[in-house]
């Protein structure tokens, strides 16, 4: 059983038509070698019977036979096909058919049975036996079966050879179908075979047919999309990541080189407060990234929140920077889900309107069909339709010309996203009546898609 779980489909598959078939032709062939017998053997019964019915008739109406008359009928037979014996009832044989229609009394020469019922033997042959009563005889008629065998042999010996010339036919066609059915998946094998890590760009070939194989080819090639798609997306991120953490550390550098070469150079303090601003930016990137590669997997445990009460909170930790904040539009919204998260979701959109603005930013929450509704709008210089789901990507900047310490790390708003999509709901950006951008986020009441 082990060995034949190692083989091959093409070889399982062939031998399973082939066991299949063999039975079916065997039951078959046996049935009807069965039945073909059995009608023979009727009509050789049948023809036995009409015999022993027009003797006894010869007897109650003429009486017995002439001794001359040796089948007892006009046509005279002198075959042994036909034999018969009349016999008083104390069994003494009065009319016979010949020496051989004598000898069945005793059930012939080598008799398997008794005379008057059965088979016999006679002469080498074996004869099929009728009886039939005559007022004060006993009518045996004995036909025989040679031509039953030898047709029942004339059906067996093609039957033998037809049915292992069909099991070779069947073999050799499911072999080659199989192989030709099996041909684009091993096409499919050597060319993923050669698919690595760095040649993800190649692609299985996809038969012309449209068959499982055909929808298995695409699958994997759709498959190596999503992973070309990924590794790039990695790679990119690497190389973001590590032009980010290179900036803070080559100001670092330049600061503590310069107060190395010339001591008198920077005025006191000023290396001090350059190394903490800047290991204070590659802390704030360093915590970021760290939470940005879990929130495409909330683990938190769910639980219920009001997020009004987040934006409230918000607001009034940005207010105190001057801004003027409108947290008119704050309404009641409860969900459910992981708070620590969602706070850092709110805090990243009010933190991107505070830096993005001139004077003026709105925080509104309201309860909507199925959910609620968070919106964050500032009255900045707004972000253009074509570039409204880049930002959204990974260390994306609008404005590359701005002072990177009055900017963000191009993460905050990547981790809004993935953050609200782990909990269900949807972001979108568009413009604000204020003039500059409306960030929206849609979160269900009971999150049931919530990971």
């Amino acid at each position: 059983m082990a060995d034949l779980g190692r083989a091959s489909v093409r070889l399982r598959t062939t031998a399973a038509a082939v066991l299949v078939v063999a039975v079916a032709l065997l039951a078959g062939s046996v049935t009807l070698v069965l039945l073909v017998r059995a009608s023979l053997r009727d009509g050789v019964e049948a023809s036995a019977e009409q015999r022993a019915s027009v003797l006894a008739a010869q007897v109650d109406s003429a009486g017995l036979p002439a001794p001359d008359d040796s089948d007892g009928s006009e046509e005279g037979d002198d075959d042994d096909d036909l034999l018969w014996h009349i016999s008083d009832k104390s069994g003494q044989i009065i009319r016979a058919s010949g020496p051989l229609g004598a000898a069945l009394r005793s059930g012939g020469e080598g008799g398997d049975g008794e005379s008057g019922g059965g088979e016999v033997t006679a002469g080498g042959q074996r004869y099929l036996v009728v009886t039939e009563d005559a007022d004060d005889y006993d009518i045996l008629v004995a036909a025989s079966l040679e031509d039953v065998d030898e047709s029942t042999a004339a059906l067996v010996t093609p039957l033998a050879a037809g049915v292992p010339l069909m099991l070779l036919l069947v073999g050799g066609t499911t072999w080659m179908v199989v192989t030709r059915a099996l041909t684009p998946v091993e096409r499919i094998r050597r060319e993923v075979e050669e698919i690595t890590g760095d040649r993800l760009d190649r692609r299985v070939p996809e038969p012309a047919s449209r068959d499982e194989i055909h929808r298995l080819a695409k699958t994997m090639n759709q498959m190596l999309i999503r992973l070309q798609d990924a590794r790039e997306r990695q790679q990119q991120f690497v190389a973001d990541a590590s032009h980010e953490l290179r900036s803070p550390l080559a100001s670092i550098r330049q600061a503590a080189e310069i107060a190395g070469a010339h001591p008198g150079a920077l005025p006191e303090g000023e290396l001090a407060e350059a190394v903490l601003e800047e290991s204070g930016r590659m802390q704030r990137l360093v915590e970021q990234l760290l939470l940005l590669t879990h929130t495409g997997v909330v683990s938190s445990p769910r639980q219920d929140l009001d997020l009004d009460d987040l934006a409230l909170a918000e607001a009034r930790r940005v207010g105190r920077s001057g801004l003027v904040v409108d947290t008119s539009g704050v309404g009641g919204g409860r969900v459910r889900g992981d708070a620590t998260a969602l706070a850092q979701v709110v805090r990243n959109l009010v933190d991107n309107a505070a830096r993005h603005a001139s004077a003026r930013i709105a925080v509104a929450v309201r309860e909507a069909p199925g959910g609620v509704v968070l919106s964050v709008e500032d009255d900045g210089r707004g972000i253009p339709p074509d570039q409204r789901e880049r930002v959204f990507e990974r260390f994306v900047r609008l404005d590359e010309a701005r002072a990177r310490d009055a900017g963000g790390s191009g993460l905050g708003l990547a981790i809004v996203k993935e953050t609200v999509v782990a909990h269900g709901g949807t972001v979108t950006v568009g413009e604000s009546a204020l003039g500059g951008a409306r960030f929206e986020v849609c979160l269900k009441a009971d999150s049931a898609s919530f990971r």
